[in-house]
């Protein structure tokens, strides 16, 4: 499959408003699950939309793709592997690694390998955020993209992160819509808004948002 196409053709209309709404998600809610001290992982990173804008001492971005050089910021650490086999990470090295829209790209086994890679590379205590479509939501549109191979739902994502070494802290089964693609208008007014507005999470909110913790 080519990935660099297909995510082009996906994303690429959107990079603008992606880059602001990504802006003020940091800012306005996933900072505060992040101490600006710490050392923290995204996997899957893509163009850096998270990494890029979220602030911490150090900062590493993992993605197959070699292109992710391009996107990362000049104060990124980039890895260039599977998310599965992070070799240049030390064990107990990162504080907070966070995945957003990634899971639904891997095979169940493939899925089980990154969350006990995740679990080594994290600190005892260390959190594991994810971002993540909910199938039990979202199921209308989830195949519209091909690169989706497994359906998960948040039941299901707590399960194989409770098995697998971590304590789910926070669920949030119902957190953003499932995709930017939507008729809806894009501004960054209306995203600050639907922040604010949490009863409209659960009458919009296709993704779910999980902290776990470490043991």
């Amino acid at each position: 499959m080519d990935v660099t196409s297909l995510y082009e053709r996906r994303f690429t209309p959107d990079l603008g408003f992606r880059s602001q709404m990504w802006q003020i998600l940091c800012r306005d809610f996933f900072q505060r699950y992040v101490a600006t001290d710490c050392t923290i992982l995204e996997i899957g990173a893509g163009y850096c939309e998270f990494i890029n804008n979220i602030e911490a001492v150090r900062k590493i971005a993992v993605d197959i793709n070699p292109d992710i050089e391009e996107y990362a910021g000049h104060d990124v650490q980039v890895v260039t592997s599977r998310a599965s086999q992070m070799d240049a990470l030390a064990d107990g090295s990162v504080d907070v690694a966070f995945a957003s829209n990634f899971f639904e790209h891997l095979h169940r086994n493939e899925i089980l390998a990154t969350i006990r890679e995740i679990q080594r590379v994290l600190k005892k205590g260390g959190k594991f955020m994810i971002l993540q479509p909910n199938i039990r939501f979202c199921a209308k549109d989830y195949w519209m993209f091909f690169d989706h191979i497994t359906p998960i739902d948040d039941r299901a994502l707590a399960e194989a992160l409770e098995t697998n070494g971590f304590h789910v802290l926070e669920m949030i089964s119902r957190f953003l819509p499932f995709t930017t693609k939507s008729r809806l208008p894009k501004s960054a007014f209306l995203v600050r808004a639907y922040l604010r507005l949490r009863p409209a999470w659960a009458l919009i909110g296709q993704q779910s948002f999980v902290v776990t913790e470490r043991v």
